[in-house]
């Protein structure tokens, strides 16, 4: 600490990434000393870093531009890092690591904003010290808030992007001069590989000159002679793995282009331009996404093969846990290791396990290469470009390779390398693992292909059963025959099979029983930008081999749509995002893994409530002697429309309640799977296949038509009994309420995981209220005849929470109930762009004050009956983009009704709300929930709006009163107290808040098993 510099050290303190005692804050702050390892002249002091993001802090006094601007192309060749703070003594400027270098010393792309360090705003420099903790401090970084103010920073922009675009253009440069893609897309890889190992110092400049006659890479290439040399020596370098033997080298014009290209000749205007690429910078790891783009451009297919390049931020998520302990001796197995990105990142980490605190030796470094990681790809181009990578990366671990020693290895094709299809080989005997060897591998992770099998390849009496189509599953269980008694599994599986009803459901809860331990990480919110081109959704597998019994919980977590994973892929997972399920509940009741997911501890109770008391909206329709048909499809197969068809009104778009204009007459000619004649029959509850944001929340839309109308495929459709019209109106009501919307979220197969969109067994499986009921007649009417006016008026925003609070009374949902469906509208919102900007929104004084009512109401009932307590809120008032938000609870001796009061919050740092010390020291961004030692409940949270849901509050409210409770003579339920975040609390204090227990009536043992806060408790 004492080598930095003051006007640094001081930065660092007031912006939180160091804390009040001058050490690096929790553990995402790292003086770096000098260790760490940059190739460049930037030589950062400090690192903050989350998963696969850095920010690096360098102080400099007036440094000139060119060198900042250096410093900036570093930064951006690395990939890795979107804000680089260059320090001076008096001002700290921030730059945009995700920015394209301009070139000649220029900044005026990648400089966002200038703070001061001491005295007065000017015009030039009006932000200060307190702007930039707000900005970019440790906590704005590590909540997201960061993200949400600065729109500047996008990965898009980062060097990824801009290699593959400029690698494609200069591929169809290529192409347009005569050269097939083949041997363009070999050219070019050959010509980047060989620019790396230049770039990197493996092949110095002094043996480019001595062996092939040029100065660089450039020079060699514009000499077809040389570089046929050049490519022949680094094909005996390489063994033949990466550039095999008989591939011809393509004509001087074509050589020519490739040499323009690393000149920096920009390929549209032949002008001479900056070649911004430092591969002694570019991670290794790139080679995956050119390899991915190389694929999909030679074939058209490759997308129904499943072939994507697997984003750096998955390949963390899932080795940070199942490589957290490592000894370093495990060995690793990907059975569809593609490129080889995440053995790239496994051999790194063995070899540091290995080496510990000491350095990797030559030796140690080759022998994890050669004996501790496999692969197998159907692919020979994928195996090849793993091999490379994982020369590449074992370079990197070593100190010392430019002796010749250093330079050759021996081939890991057709060693530990193998091209062969994962069912059928057999890896052990391929790969020649030595007698002594465990059987089995220790880790096996992967991203095997999640597409659809159009051609059922894998439904050849596959086990465990597997649902139509998918690939994914079948890969999983082929894994498992790799292992043994100790193995740990992260592999990336297609989402939809998880949240099935059907075939998928089996074969998820099938690959889930096989093994001793799971946790299954939801990444359908970050689709967007994890795997654009494979349109489905993914979770994360985390899971240990089983030995005897399988898993009896399920560990779930969320990842939630963020600014941060839009513009810098980061996920976003905070403590209140992780949750447990029991096996046996997701057995019983499919849809609670997607709640549980989605939802919260009270979106199950309610779901589960619902289904074991009420009944699905089939079994009613099933009661008329109705039940829903998909429409028709127009024109496919060519087949004549029936007769019957012709003149009937059509049925093309539908609002809420009506059909959307008028309906003209059926002229179509042909028409598919065209069905009876009666499903088209009135009155006709008509759903339409897609929800839609259009009324302000996600709601179904849905109709009660009294004529016949022909409906296409986009809609469902149910005929009831003639008599039965007021009970169309009934359920067009319901469906189209938010009840229906939250449902739909929490237990829809699709919708909210793929698309927007509802399966007809989704809409069959609504739970419904008793109609018959005298407790709910009143709801009933008021229900029909609000979606009887609304067929004429579509509704208002004040109609529409008529139309709610209507279908409440009808399902009887208490207060708290209440709550949890308006939070689950809210949660559906979130598949709209509208809404995920309205969840990271932060949190204002009035939805503050709706969650801290939510907690005193469901505290109150376990408070004195007397009414001689009350709880009391205190809302910490913060600037509106403050990254944290926080609320303090007291129990007060007064006979009053719970009021909620505000206070300013003076100091930035949250100094003021007690918590045993500076927060900021200890808050890494997540939520923190506490009981102080003098009585006061402590809520401290992200400031957007998602974490301060009212229906949050009732579980942090058991949390409390988990924390507060204490085993004692009057306390036989045997049930574990919750720890505290921090110190236990004084017993005394606890007191005031020990309640007893009630058991769950109607709620089976084993839901009430995995919450983790508990059985419910009462009074």
């Amino acid at each position: 600490m004492s080598d930095l510099a003051p006007p640094l050290r001081r930065v660092l303190s007031e912006t939180g990434y160091l804390t009040q005692g001058g050490s690096p804050a929790a553990s995402t702050v790292t003086i770096c000393n000098g260790d760490e390892r940059w190739r460049g002249t930037l030589e950062p002091e400090v690192r903050w870093r989350d998963a696969n993001l850095n920010v690096y802090f360098k102080f400099a006094d007036s440094p000139a531009t060119e060198i900042v601007s250096t410093w900036q192309q570093e930064v951006w060749n690395n990939g890795s890092v979107p804000l680089l703070w260059v320090v001076e003594p008096h001002q700290t400027t921030l730059y945009n690591g995700f920015a394209k270098p301009q070139g000649g010393g220029t900044l005026t792309r990648a400089r966002l904003d200038v703070f001061r360090h001491n005295g007065a705003a000017s015009m030039h420099c009006p932000l200060g010290l307190s702007d930039l903790g707000a900005r970019a401090g440790r906590l704005a970084m590590e909540t997201g808030t960061f993200w949400n103010g600065e729109k500047r920073i996008d990965r898009r922009e980062a060097v990824d992007a801009w290699l593959l675009r400029d690698i494609a253009l200069l591929e169809s440069k290529l192409c347009q001069a005569g050269l097939s893609v083949d041997r363009a897309q070999g050219l070019i890889g050959r010509a980047i590989f060989a620019q790396y190992l230049v770039d990197r110092g493996i092949i110095t400049r002094l043996l480019l000159q001595k062996r092939f006659n040029g100065a660089s890479l450039p020079d060699i290439l514009r000499n077809r002679t040389q570089a046929t040399d050049l490519f022949r020596w680094l094909m005996d370098k390489f063994n033949g793995d990466m550039f095999p033997s008989g591939t011809p080298i393509p004509a001087a014009r074509h050589l020519e282009r490739v040499a323009d290209f690393f000149d920096g000749v920009n390929l549209e205007t032949q002008q001479m331009s900056l070649f911004p690429y430092r591969f002694d910078l570019v991670p290794v790891e790139l080679i995956s996404s050119i390899y991915e783009q190389f694929v999909h451009s030679a074939d058209e297919g490759a997308k129904n093969s499943g072939v994507y390049y697997t984003p750096l931020a998955v390949v963390s998520l899932i080795l940070d846990q199942v490589m957290n302990d490592l000894t370093g001796d495990e060995t690793v197995l990907d059975i569809t290791c593609g490129s080889g990105v995440f053995l790239v990142e496994a051999l790194r980490r063995l070899v540091r396990a290995r080496a510990g605190a000491g350095e990797p030796t030559r030796a140690m470094i080759r022998d994890t290469l050669y004996h501790q990681v496999y692969g197998v790809d159907i692919s020979p181009a994928a195996i090849r470009v793993a091999a490379f990578s994982l020369y590449l990366a074992a370079l990197e671990l070593d100190r010392a390779p430019r002796d010749g020693r250093g330079m050759r290895f021996r081939p890991l094709v057709g060693r530990t390398l193998l091209v062969g299809d994962a069912h059928s080989i057999d890896v052990a005997a391929r790969t020649k693992r030595t007698s002594t060897a465990r059987a089995g591998f220790d880790l096996i992770v992967g991203n095997p292909p999640f597409t659809e099998d159009r051609d059922g390849t894998n439904q050849t009496g596959a086990s465990p059963p597997q649902p139509p189509r998918d690939r994914s599953l079948v890969f999983a269980e082929r894994a498992w025959g790799f292992a043994h008694a100790g193995s740990r599994f992260g592999m990336v599986l297609k989402a939809t099979p998880f949240f099935s009803r059907h075939a998928g459901k089996a074969a998820a809860q099938n690959i889930v029983d096989s093994l001793g331990s799971a946790t299954l990480v939801n990444l359908s919110s970050c689709s967007s930008w994890l795997f654009r081109c494979a349109n489905a959704p993914v979770v994360a597998l985390l899971a240990g081999h089983r030995t005897e019994q399988p898993a009896k919980h399920l560990a779930l977590v969320q990842a939630h749509w963020s600014p941060a994973g839009l513009r810098a892929h980061a996920f976003d997972i905070t403590a209140g995002d992780v949750t447990t399920l029991h096996t046996d509940s997701w057995k019983r009741n499919a849809d609670l893994l997607k709640a549980a997911c989605l939802g919260s501890y009270d979106d199950m109770m309610l779901l589960e409530r619902m289904h074991n008391t009420l009944r699905p909206l089939a079994s009613h329709l099933q009661d008329m002697n109705a039940k829903f048909n998909v429409g028709l499809i127009l024109g496919l197969g060519g087949k004549p429309a029936p007769k019957f068809l012709q003149g009937m009104p059509a049925l093309s778009q539908l609002r809420s309640f009506a059909p959307q204009g008028e309906l003209g007459p059926f002229r179509a000619s042909t028409a598919h799977r065209p069905r009876e004649r009666a499903i088209y029959n009135a009155p006709l509850l008509i759903v339409q296949e897609y929800m839609d944001d259009g009324a302000g929340a996600p709601r179904a839309v849905v109709a009660c038509l009294d004529q016949d109308v022909v409906f296409t495929n986009a809609f469902y459709g149910a005929s009831l009994p003639t008599e039965e019209a007021e009970t169309g109106h009934l359920l067009t009501g319901i469906l189209s309420s938010a009840v229906a919307s939250w449902y739909f979220i929490m237990a829809g197969s699709t919708f909210g995981i793929d698309k927007r969109r509802l399966l007809q067994e989704d809409v069959a499986a609504l739970p419904l209220p008793n109609f018959s009921s005298a407790a709910t007649a009143r709801a009933r009417e008021n229900v029909i005849a609000l979606a009887t006016s609304f067929v004429t008026n579509a509704p208002n925003e004040v109609q529409w929470r008529e139309l709610d609070e209507a279908v409440f009374d009808l399902y009887e949902l208490d207060d708290q109930e209440r709550q949890v469906v308006r939070d689950g509208v809210f949660r559906a919102g979130w598949q709209w762009e509208r809404g995920r900007l309205a969840s990271v929104a932060p949190a204002t004084s009035q939805e503050l004050a709706e969650y801290a009512r939510a907690f005193q109401s469901a505290v109150a009932p376990w408070l004195p009956r007397d009414g001689t307590l009350r709880m009391r809120a205190e809302i910490c008032e913060y600037a509106a983009m403050h990254p944290l938000r926080a609320i303090r609870f007291f129990l007060d001796e007064d006979s009053r009704p719970p009021d909620v009061e505000f206070a300013a919050a003076a100091d930035p740092r949250l100094a003021d709300v007690y918590f045993g010390g500076s927060l900021a020291d200890v808050l890494d961004g997540h939520e923190h929930v506490n009981i102080t030692p003098d009585g006061c409940v402590v809520v401290v949270k992200p400031s957007a709006r998602r974490h301060w849901l009212p229906s949050l509050a009732l579980g942090a409210a058991r949390t409390v009163l988990e924390q507060a409770r204490f085993p004692s003579s009057a306390d036989d339920t045997g049930a574990e107290p919750r720890p505290c975040n921090h110190a236990p609390v004084d017993e005394e204090v606890a007191l005031r808040y020990r309640v007893g227990y009630r058991n769950n009536a109607g709620i089976d043992d084993d839901l009430a098993e995995w919450t983790s806060e508990g059985p419910w408790p009462e009074v």
